[in-house]
């Protein structure tokens, strides 16, 4: 019996279906850019300096103990430099649910749903009950779309690169003097296309995480002229004004976790008295 060998013609056909299948699903990845540690010290203190005022529109999803599933929160941020910032959360149908305001090391809580006001100061937050450490993790994703915080002067740091991105520790002030020695307080990881900045961890005095913050859907926002960044910076930055549109942050022992989706973002507004009132003591 004659049996049938593969055509030569067919099989060069599949040889080179195969071939462009395999160009259509492979990407090349840009190469990966440089930066100092200076440079990226510079980058953070830059982009947080180049926000005066911000406000926003978002979607949250907050996860507690005491929630028993993850409520859906509309809501809307405030901010002017340097602390001083209001959250409002709405229901579905509009009805406001709380309203964090901060200024001054000082914080105030009002429920309306119960008529409670709470006041306090800022570093006291998550000891207001249940809602605390919510309202806690809500106030730090929101300085993720304002500006990772910069870098102080007495602070000092380690930058290592991890995988394809940079890892920038920065290390508690005050310990010993040989660098290694010390105890990071946050960790900053950047990504190296733009450096921007895509997690955040924040660390207790004992090493250990107690929130972590990830930062994904960067897009450009509008700036204004004056708001470009110092030449030295652009050749390091690959666009003037992005933001983090979607923001997550975790709570290191399991107390709670948020995301939150940005419908707007809007860089240097001018905001009326009404939009964010000083807190007074």
């Amino acid at each position: 019996m004659k049996t049938l060998g593969k055509s030569p013609s067919i099989s060069r056909y599949f040889a080179l279906a195969a071939a462009i299948a395999g160009c259509a699903t492979w990407r090349a990845q840009p190469p990966l850019r440089a930066a100092t540690v200076e440079q990226l010290i510079e980058l953070l203190r830059e982009r947080e300096a180049a926000i005066r005022t911000l406000k926003g529109l978002f979607r949250a999803q907050i996860k507690a103990p005491g929630i028993p599933i993850a409520q859906q929160v509309e809501g809307a941020v405030f901010y002017r430099r340097p602390d001083a910032l209001r959250l409002q959360g709405f229901n579905r149908l509009g009805g406001e649910l709380f309203e964090i305001v901060l200024g001054e090391d000082l914080y105030r809580v009002r429920l309306p749903t119960t008529g409670q006001v709470l006041t306090g100061r800022v570093t006291e937050l998550d000891r207001i009950g249940q809602l605390g450490r919510p309202f806690q993790l809500s106030v730090w994703a929101v300085s993720g779309a304002v500006g990772i915080a910069p870098v102080s002067d007495r602070e000092k740091v380690l930058l290592s690169e991890d995988g394809d991105r940079y890892r920038m520790d920065v290390l508690m002030p005050g310990e010993p003097d040989v660098v290694e020695a010390r105890r990071p307080v946050r960790r900053i990881w950047f990504e190296r296309q733009s450096f921007q900045v895509v997690q955040e961890d924040r660390l207790t005095p004992a090493g250990e995480v107690e929130a972590t913050m990830q930062l994904e859907d960067f897009r450009p926002v509008d700036v204004s002229p004056t708001d470009q960044p110092p030449s030295s910076l652009k050749s390091v930055m690959a666009d003037p004004m992005v933001k983090p549109f979607k923001i997550s942050m975790r709570d290191g022992q399991g107390q709670g976790a948020l995301w939150l989706t940005f419908h707007e973002i809007v860089p240097n507004p001018s905001l009326k008295p009404e939009e964010l009132e000083p807190i007074r003591s």
